[in-house]
């Protein structure tokens, strides 16, 4: 920071944008009811200030510079009337699209991609979000290494005539090979770990809050547990999984996990490289879909999440719609969307309205998703029937002679990794009572 001549503080220069978005058919800008609403937030979120925006619609996108030549004179004109210093495009530009965009414009130029990396860089916090970052900037960069030494190229390519640029550049992408190699082990680690302690957890079921960035996860963490998470009103506030205890009416007391939020087109290197902190969500019994039920663009927002969630393997966890901002929908639009969406729940995190039934309904679902069984365990199994314990709910048990049995409770994900071990023994369970999970 500088100061001024009389001695007041300057402020800090902050970037002025101009986004720019391409409607291309089918896509998700030409089903929203506001194509800048998102990449504007997004913007603002990475601390630039939005000061115009222009749309496109396009039957397919320019392989030069994206948009067509008359629209990209028009952001120059309109960047040139706000003093902007940034070009912001809501699409994901190749190598040879940017550099050509950037020289038309003569100013930076950022894609979506690029923008959506830069706000998670700034938002990481613990040393796992940073590796997870620094692997998704690596992995976006191995194929945009020869635009940055452009300026050290020859124009030959033949034996004999290979500069000090293609020399840098294949030292480069021997690095960038390397750093992504260890940066996947050391985030596999991590993922191995974070797999263990999730099994080793004195509670058997674990409830993970999913959604769409902003839709209200990390209030509903706090009114739920009274953690003390950090809430603020904008696009990926936080980008760390917090897992807190939920003790319900009914006194149970199961894992939630709130993880971090969604967008549309979210890249696919950022989904890979977050895979560790996204594996509460894997790992769940139970996903919580909260949506901002006053969102204009609540159906797509929904796609998006359920896009991420396929991404992951995790579209067949059973899941539960939650239509949070209830305390925003008014009369007309609450009765559009319970017909569209009638199994969903009607919340507001902000006044308390249907958290009561939110509980209720989860207890019950607990119950319905959960596998019922009788098992019979040799006595001697020490380790094993701790293992009963600490992961199932025990209905009733009692013994008979040198035999455990017990009616028990569980979470399909603790069955499977217990049923091996239990037969290995020469347990036995009740197949009869061994409930399906719902397709």
């Amino acid at each position: 920071m500088g100061s001024s001549k009389d001695g007041i503080e300057a402020k800090p220069l902050v970037d002025r944008a101009i986004v720019a978005t391409l409607i291309l058919p089918g896509s998700g800008a030409d089903r929203a009811v506001n194509p800048l609403q998102e990449i504007s937030g997004l913007v603002e979120a990475a601390g630039a200030k939005v000061v115009g925006g222009v749309t496109q619609r396009l039957s397919k996108i320019n392989p030069r510079t994206a948009f067509g030549r008359g629209k990209v004179v028009e952001i120059l004109e309109l960047a040139k009337a706000n003093d902007a210093t940034l070009i912001v495009v809501d699409h994901n530009l190749s190598p040879s699209q940017g550099r050509n965009l950037e020289e038309d414009l003569t100013m930076r130029v950022v894609d979506r991609t690029e923008l959506i990396l830069d706000i998670f860089a700034t938002r990481a916090q613990t040393s796992q979000a940073k590796l997870q970052v620094e692997l998704a900037q690596m992995e976006y960069m191995k194929t945009r290494l020869k635009r940055m030494w452009t300026h050290l190229e020859r124009t030959e390519g033949a034996v004999g005539s290979r500069g000090p640029g293609e020399t840098q550049l294949e030292t480069d992408r021997r690095l960038v090979g390397a750093k992504v190699t260890s940066l996947k082990r050391k985030l596999k680690e991590i993922a191995n770990r974070r797999h263990r302690e999730a099994l080793a957890r004195e509670y058997p079921y674990t409830v993970s809050l999913v959604g769409y960035t902003n839709a209200g996860k990390s209030s509903m963490l706090k009114r739920l547990t009274d953690a003390d998470v950090y809430i603020a009103d904008q696009l990926f506030a936080t980008l760390d999984t917090r897992v807190r205890y939920w003790t319900m009416q009914d006194s149970r007391k199961v894992v939630l996990a709130d993880t971090v939020g969604f967008v549309r087109d979210l890249p696919h290197n950022l989904v890979a490289s977050f895979h560790a902190t996204l594996e509460e969500t894997i790992n769940a019994d139970l996903l919580v879909h909260l949506c901002d039920a006053s969102d204009p663009d609540l159906e797509l927002n929904i796609q998006a999440v359920n896009d991420v969630l396929q991404q992951l393997d995790a579209d067949s966890i059973p899941s539960l719609l939650v239509l949070n901002k209830w305390d925003r929908v008014d009369e007309e639009l609450a009765l559009e969307l319970r017909h569209k969406y009638p199994d969903a729940l009607c919340v507001s995190v902000h006044d308390g309205h249907g958290i009561d039934k939110f509980d209720s309904t989860i207890a019950d679902l607990v119950d319905t998703w959960s596998l019922h069984l009788q098992v019979e365990i040799p006595a001697t199994e020490g380790k094993l029937l701790a293992e009963f314990n600490r992961h199932a709910l025990i209905v009733r048990e009692h013994y008979e002679e040198d035999i455990w049995v017990a009616h028990i409770s569980l979470a399909p994900r603790h069955w499977s990794a217990l049923r091996p071990r239990l037969e290995k023994c020469g347990g036995r369970f009740n197949a009869s009572s061994e409930r399906q999970l719902p397709q």
